[in-house]
């Protein structure tokens, strides 16, 4: 009975996540990504044919691919997660009266930003 219990947990955790990476697809302030990897995890252990629905989009599953085999997100991903974050607080600071607020939204932008930075290119676009 708990290995059940724990399956539906991690199975609605991982369509939580989902849910989360979908409004993520349309809010800037949110990742796309590291959510999509926490349900893939989820899904993994919990749902064989949810993990295959997941790693089987033509847009997610590949990104979802190169994270689980080596660590690493292509160079177009990348390129685009960068860019958004960078905009995204341009236009919060553009926004924003209070210095302090702008400081803040750099500080809490700065911390993905050099995660995202850091992140190793996918083999293939290593080689280009």
């Amino acid at each position: 009975m708990n290995e059940l219990l724990a399956q539906r947990l991690l199975k609605l955790t991982g369509m939580l996540f989902v849910g989360l990476a979908l409004l993520g697809v349309v809010l800037p302030i949110l990742p796309t990504t590291p959510f999509l990897l926490v349900a893939a995890s989820c899904f993994a252990k919990s749902s064989p044919r949810l993990y295959k629905i997941l790693l089987s989009h033509k847009v997610f599953g590949p990104l979802i691919h190169h994270w689980q085999t080596s660590g690493s997100i292509p160079k177009k991903a990348k390129t685009i997660a960068l860019t958004t974050i960078i905009l995204a607080a341009i236009g919060s600071c553009y926004q924003l009266d209070d210095n302090l607020l702008r400081v803040l939204v750099i500080v809490l932008v700065a911390g993905p930003f050099i995660f995202l930075w850091r992140l190793p290119l996918s083999a293939e676009d290593q080689q280009t």
